[in-house]
């Protein structure tokens, strides 16, 4: 059986998030570290890799018997779910995860805001020697949403919950984790809502659907 199923829901920044782009060519006096934005409306943007690649470590503490050195020495259900390119043992992700864009920009602006970002002022003092190294830190302003757009592909029918389960149970840890950089500092605090799933390739049973969408209900439990 050849299918995809779409799953989609919206992410809420909950705590201003920081997940880096490029200071490269950034001028003096200008934000040492800002966030990455989409290159054609300079809005910020959630990389699909930056959940993809939160998701899979939550869950390989969850599942994995010992630390596994590698992510291609995670339990085989995540090796399934996610890929694996250990030699003679290569295996094709199943979910692919597009890159997220803000979807209320217009309701922002509505509530006052200029700009879709913040600077926050953060410091640290050298312990020896007293000297503050201040720095200007750019983040996504609490309140805004990006559309989220997960794609999975059907390989074997009798492992579509499965997999579905361990999807939910990684969107749910990430709500009580963080997305992007200085997580224990308050950063990154999110929340998913509207968590659906529908066949959008393939004969996929309306039963399968209804049961997917159920597992899916645990996200926002």
């Amino acid at each position: 059986m050849y299918a995809k199923i779409q799953i989609t829901g919206i992410i809420e920044v909950k705590t201003g998030m920081h997940i880096g782009g490029s200071s490269t060519f950034a001028a003096i006096g200008a934000v040492d570290s800002p966030v990455i934005k989409d290159a054609r409306t300079n809005l910020p943007m959630i990389p699909g890799s930056s959940l993809k690649g939160k998701m899979r470590a939550l869950l390989a503490k969850e599942y994995n018997e010992k630390l596994a050195r590698k992510p291609d020495e995670d339990a085989p259900c995540l090796t399934r779910l996610f890929g694996s390119a250990k030699e003679n043992q290569v295996k094709r992700s199943r979910v692919l995860i597009s890159d997220m864009f803000l979807s209320n920009e217009e309701a922002l602006r509505e509530k006052g805001l200029q700009s879709l970002t913040e600077i926050k002022f953060e410091n640290t003092i050298n312990r020896v020697s007293a000297v503050a190294n201040p720095r200007q830190i750019e983040r996504v302003v609490r309140g805004s949403l990006f559309q989220m757009d997960l794609m999975y592909e059907v390989e074997a029918e009798n492992e579509v919950y499965e997999d579905m389960d361990v999807l939910a149970e990684g969107l749910r840890l990430v709500q009580y984790d963080y997305i992007g950089g200085n997580g224990s500092r308050g950063y990154g605090k999110v929340l998913f809502h509207d968590v659906k799933a529908k066949a959008v390739v393939g004969a996929v049973p309306k039963a399968m659907i209804d049961e997917c969408n159920h597992i899916l209900q645990k996200v926002e439990e």
